[in-house]
């Protein structure tokens, strides 16, 4: 089975939050350099920095809830989509 699609949805991040997601994992969990990881996922090393910074200094504030993901995905779906992409989404996501 061709899995190359599926493998370029987490090494090749198109959507903002998941580009900034997958870029800190790589930092905090595989060890790599700030300006390695930059340099990948097309940010500017001072801006992969403040993402570092400023991820540090929210999950401090957190109480084990993920900056990245809703608890609720339904209230994510209502506010970013039309009423009807809703129904149909939120149909899916309950069964």
């Amino acid at each position: 089975m061709d899995d190359s699609a599926c493998q370029a949805f987490f090494t090749q991040p198109t959507q903002t939050f998941h580009r900034q997601y997958e870029a800190l994992r790589a930092v905090f969990v595989d060890g790599r350099s700030q300006k390695d990881v930059a340099n990948e996922f097309g940010f500017s090393y001072g801006a992969m920095r403040q993402l570092v910074l400023k991820f540090r200094s929210e999950l401090d504030h957190v109480d084990d809830e993920s900056p990245f993901f809703e608890k609720q995905l339904g209230n994510v779906i209502r506010q970013s989509t039309s009423p009807s992409q809703c129904n149909r989404m939120k149909r899916i996501v309950d069964n």
